[in-house]
């Protein structure tokens, strides 16, 4: 049975950007890019906000070459292969292929999206997340911890949630980054 995640790269502090917005210390070396590669491969659809949308529509046209290093030529197939649905209020359309828009948050529509999917879905960005976090609809969430105080910014979750969980698994890398993976206890 498909399910919804939540996966992020944050600092310590649990920011996904800084107060600036800015977010390059959170960039992947190559041993957590493959692992976010396999982390993301049985993705079937990613739900996206607008500016996680933005960010990530880079890979709809990114160049693959003979010098395009093999992890990100491996997350370029795969996020081009997954359906991606934009959620916004400012677009009045998209232009990456395999996305649709909508201006609406529906939990309903998410719940049957989940169970109709023969592969799990995953939420991109904390605003939209949020929403699916407050509606219970997403069962596993998994944090990545880079070595980095932001010292304010984004956080990865809403104020105010209260959620128990159940330790899945847990990675360390060479680079001193922790990967965290949780299910939610229903």
């Amino acid at each position: 049975m498909a399910e919804l995640r939540y996966f992020v790269i944050a600092s310590l502090d649990g920011c996904i950007a800084d107060a600036a917005g800015n977010f390059d210390w959170a960039a992947p070396d190559e041993e957590l890019h493959a692992y976010v590669n396999d982390r993301m491969r049985d993705v079937g659809t990613y739900l996206y906000g607008r500016r996680m949308w933005e960010t990530m529509r880079y890979w709809d046209t990114a160049p693959v070459t003979d010098q395009t290093p093999a992890v990100e030529a491996d997350f370029t197939a795969i996020w081009q292969a997954a359906d991606k649905v934009v959620y916004s209020t400012t677009l009045s359309a998209v232009d990456t292929a395999r996305t649709r828009l909508t201006a609406r948050f529906d939990p309903d529509e998410i719940r049957e999206l989940v169970s109709g999917s023969a592969r799990d879905l995953a939420v991109g960005g904390p605003g939209l997340a949020a929403h699916a976090l407050r509606a219970g609809l997403v069962s596993e969430l998994e944090i990545v911890v880079v070595p980095t105080v932001a010292g304010g910014g984004t956080s990865w979750l809403p104020a105010g949630l209260r959620l128990d969980l159940e330790l899945l698994g847990e990675h360390r890398f060479a680079s001193g980054a922790v990967d965290l993976r949780y299910r939610v206890r229903r």
